[in-house]
């Protein structure tokens, strides 16, 4: 019981940091896909101008960023149902059926796979835009807030360093939160499942012993001999 109390309490707190994580996420992405005038700059590459000194971006598919939102919306909802169920559960000192077990071993490794995968996304989209801006600019950083695209796509550069520098921590983060989850997640169905056999090798060791007991009592019942 005492294992499984400690499991319930991580889980009900790696979710609560899941939660908080998958904000950092959500909200720099949105403001960005926003201030970019619904573009996203993630595995965005172009050639800078020589007669105006300004980047011509060829500008990849949305889904580089919808992707890591959608992801991130999952995660949020998750959290909160996780957190409301495992409180649920702490207060009233309920044992989890396996099938709900299951169920969070499941949604765990699957939102370990959908992390990682909009991680990698965030980073190596932000390192590809990086690599051509830094050729005009000592540093990405310097260029966040620079006159550096033609005025008439009503892009707003001032915060895109600092909106993916988040995301990038908030991916990050949720990934290894969620594989803390998921450990917890599948120690605690193991643990059920082994405390369910040893209920049940109880009850047939119990049955066997009652069996034997009334299969002695039976014997040393003297026999009803006629007269």
């Amino acid at each position: 019981m005492a294992l499984t109390n400690v499991l319930l309490l991580s889980q009900i707190a790696g979710n609560a940091v899941a939660f908080v994580l998958s904000l950092c996420v959500l909200a720099p992405l949105s403001l960005h896909v926003s201030e970019f005038n619904g573009k996203c700059l993630l595995f965005a590459h172009g050639e800078w101008g020589e007669d105006d000194g300004l980047f011509n971006v060829t500008w990849p598919s949305q889904l580089n960023c919808t992707f890591p939102v959608l992801t991130a919306i999952v995660l949020f909802i998750v959290s909160i149902i996780q957190i409301y169920r495992f409180v649920r559960l702490s207060m009233k000192q309920e044992e989890e059926s396996f099938l709900g077990l299951f169920l969070d071993v499941f949604f765990g490794f699957t939102l370990c796979l959908m992390t990682i995968i909009s991680a990698v996304i965030i980073t190596m989209g932000f390192i590809r835009w990086c690599s051509d801006i830094t050729l005009r600019f000592p540093s990405c950083e310097i260029a966040a807030g620079q006159n550096i695209i033609k005025g008439d796509q009503k892009i707003d550069t001032s915060g895109f360093y600092i909106q993916m520098g988040t995301a990038q921590f908030g991916a990050w983060g949720a990934f290894a939160t969620c594989v803390v989850i998921s450990v917890a997640a599948l120690l605690e169905l193991i643990n059920n499942h082994e405390m369910t056999n040893m209920k049940v090798s109880m009850y047939l060791e119990r049955q066997r012993l009652v069996n034997e007991d009334a299969s002695r009592e039976s014997l040393d019942t003297p026999g009803d001999f006629s007269r």
